[in-house]
């Protein structure tokens, strides 16, 4: 069974982490994608979105698919359902993208699985706004 790491290995997670790929976001500003990668960068986080058929979001260029992001990627943040999930997986590790961060209410533990054996850092059911103001405050607090 999938484990997430643990608190300590989050935070240096979000302390290495720059570029921040945000699969589903939203340009919707009711929407959680939105608020949450909005506070992402607020942050200081550089937010790449990744939605087909939008061109902007938050004032950046949004990319049909993972690989049409230009920019090196450090964390990919998923707001898609979980079904969505094991095809995302893969797309990262083609890409050779390590990290991994699916949001609150999304677990697939094949999907977890399969990345954590290609090499991949997993984050599962967690939100990394949550984590950020609250379990990693030095963190947020960075700047």
């Amino acid at each position: 069974m999938f484990r997430n790491p643990d608190s300590a290995a989050i935070c240096a997670l979000l302390r290495e982490v720059k570029t921040v790929a945000v699969v589903g976001l939203s340009p919707n500003p009711e929407r959680p994608a939105f608020r949450i990668a909005r506070a992402l960068q607020g942050f200081g986080y550089r937010v790449i979105p990744v939605r087909p058929k939008v061109e902007s979001v938050l004032g950046e260029k949004a990319h049909a698919s993972l690989a049409e992001v230009p920019e090196r990627i450090d964390l990919v943040d998923v707001f898609r359902a979980a079904e969505h999930v094991g095809p995302i997986v893969d797309e990262c590790l083609r890409l050779g993208i390590g990290r991994i961060w699916l949001q609150d209410g999304i677990v697939d533990e094949e999907a977890a699985a399969k990345a954590v054996a290609g090499g991949m850092t997993v984050v599962m059911d967690r939100c990394i706004w949550r984590d950020l103001a609250n379990l990693c405050a030095e963190v947020a607090n960075a700047d």
